[in-house]
C-alpha cells in the first residue's frame, strides 16, 4: 500500500496540518504515557489537559467549545474498523505513526464501506493534524517496532459510554457518544458492533 505524507495535496480532503498551535509540550508529555503491546485509548487525561496547549486548542481549533485531550498508544498495523464523529478530531504525534483514512461520503446506503478506498498517510513525530468530521479513521498504525503515541483531541465527552440504546439505520453504528463505528469481520470488535467493512482488512506492515 502506498504511504503518502500528511503534507501532500492528497490529504487535503481528509484534513489539514495544524500550524497555528505550539504542540511541543504535548509531544513531550506523551513520552510519559503508557505504550503497551496492544492498543490503549484514554479519551480524557488530566495531566494532558493541564498543559497550556489545552486552552490554545480549545480557542483556535474548536472555537471555545469544551474539549478533551487523551491518547491512543500501542502497536498496530491493521485497519480493523473505521469511525467518524460529528466534529473534527486533532491528532498530535508523540511518535511517528501512519493514519488510515477514508471519506464518509463513500459509505453505502446499507452502511457498508469498501476498504480499497482507504488511503494511508505518514504522520511524523511532533506534527498535529485536524481530521475533518467526514473523515473515516480508527487507531493509528505503527511505523517503528516500538509503537505509536498519538494525542487525541475531541469535543468533551466524545467516546464516553452511551446513556441510551441505539438501533436501526445509522443509529445502529453509534457505539459511544459522538462515535459512529463500522467494523471488519477480522477486526476483533465487541459483539454487537456493526460489521460493514468489505474487502481486505488492510495491513500496512509490508509497506513500511
Amino acid at each position: 500500500m502506498k504511504i503518502q505524507n500528511v503534507t501532500d495535496a492528497a490529504f487535503k480532503k481528509y484534513g489539514r496540518v495544524v500550524k497555528n498551535v505550539d504542540v511541543s509540550g504535548l509531544v513531550e508529555a506523551l513520552a510519559s504515557t503508557p505504550l503497551p503491546d496492544d492498543v490503549v485509548y484514554e479519551p480524557s487525561v488530566a495531566e494532558l489537559e493541564a498543559l497550556p496547549v489545552y486552552a490554545e486548542l480549545q480557542k483556535k481549533c474548536y472555537g471555545e467549545l469544551p474539549i478533551q485531550i487523551g491518547y491512543c498508544n500501542g502497536k498496530n498495523y491493521k485497519l480493523n474498523a473505521v469511525e467518524y464523529h460529528r466534529s473534527s478530531e486533532i491528532n498530535v504525534a508523540g511518535a511517528d505513526a501512519v493514519l488510515l483514512v477514508g471519506s464518509q461520503q463513500d459509505i453505502t446506503e446499507d452502511f457498508t464501506y469498501d476498504t480499497s478506498l482507504i488511503e494511508a498517510f505518514f504522520l511524523p513525530k511532533g506534527t498535529a493534524v485536524e481530521l475533518y468530521a467526514t473523515t473515516l479513521h480508527y487507531a493509528p498504525c505503527s511505523v517503528h517496532e516500538t509503537g505509536f503515541q498519538v494525542a487525541i483531541v475531541l469535543p468533551k465527552d466524545t467516546n464516553l459510554s452511551l446513556e441510551e440504546n441505539h438501533a436501526g439505520g445509522e443509529d445502529a453504528l453509534i457505539t459511544a457518544k459522538n462515535k459512529w463505528l463500522i467494523g471488519h469481520a477480522e477486526g476483533g470488535l465487541p459483539e454487537g458492533s456493526h460489521i460493514g467493512l468489505k474487502g481486505e482488512n488492510i495491513d500496512i506492515k509490508a509497506s513500511l
